[in-house]
């Protein structure tokens, strides 16, 4: 039995740390569906147990309360844009992963915002894949859970937003990436994805904000402005 290292705890505690506040969370989910979405307990279960992406569940119900059975179609378009991010998320964890059908087939359904996030904050392929799993199967068994609660005394909760369950989960990511700005080019790719979410709040529809700062840090990652120029083994003389 291998005994449980320094880097095992980190990344189990990081993935206590998201994952419980994040699976709490579900309870608004539970009672924005079946009070203000008009979804009974079994068809708000159903969705946080099949779909299981917070983001795209709170847009499916967030269109039905606003416009009712009618919005079905815009709905279901919201909810499948925002569950596209999933896909490259899986990119990224597919060596973490590994091979093997009936693994890859459950990670699949873990492959969330906070299992990649606490994931890609390890150092080593053990720890990387203890966060994974772990932030994985809490958020999921604790979504489902709360869900259920919400659902049923959802009214007697009052506004759930006032617990500042978001907030916890938010502050739980910036826990995960304050270490890893160190660089100035990191910063900058931080500072201007959050800048155009801010900005592009207001005026679009709930989840695009992320999906078009995510493209932002992509690109302003990608040309490295402020990274340095890298040197190259022929003008070092390397092998």
């Amino acid at each position: 039995m291998k005994i449980r290292s320094a880097e095992d705890t980190r990344a189990i505690r990081a993935a206590l740390a998201v994952g419980l506040p994040t699976a709490a969370y579900g309870i608004s989910f539970g009672a924005l569906a079946t009070l203000g979405a008009g979804l009974d307990l079994w068809q708000t279960m159903v969705l946080s147990l099949v779909m299981f992406t917070g983001g795209s569940q709170f847009a499916l119900v967030g269109v039905l309360a606003a416009g009712g059975l009618s919005a079905w179609p815009s709905a279901v378009a919201s909810a499948a844009l925002l569950g596209s991010r999933n896909a490259v998320y899986a990119i990224r964890m597919s060596p973490v992963i590994g091979p093997g059908f009936a693994r890859r087939a459950a990670a699949a359904h873990l492959t969330i915002d906070e299992s990649t996030a606490v994931s890609s904050a390890q150092k080593t392929l053990r720890t990387q894949r203890i966060g994974f799993w772990l932030t994985g199967l809490v958020v999921y068994v604790g979504w489902n859970l709360t869900t259920v609660i919400g659902a049923v005394i959802g009214d007697l909760l009052g506004d759930v937003s006032a617990y500042g369950l978001d907030a916890a989960a938010a502050a739980a990511f910036l826990g995960l990436l304050w270490p890893r700005l160190v660089k100035l080019q990191a910063q900058a790719v931080a500072v201007a994805a959050a800048f155009v979410a801010a900005l592009l709040t207001p005026v679009l529809m709930p989840g695009l904000p992320v999906l078009v700062a995510a493209l932002v840090a992509v690109l302003f990652g990608a040309t490295n402005w402020l990274g340095g120029r890298r040197t190259s083994n022929a003008s070092t003389g390397a092998p």
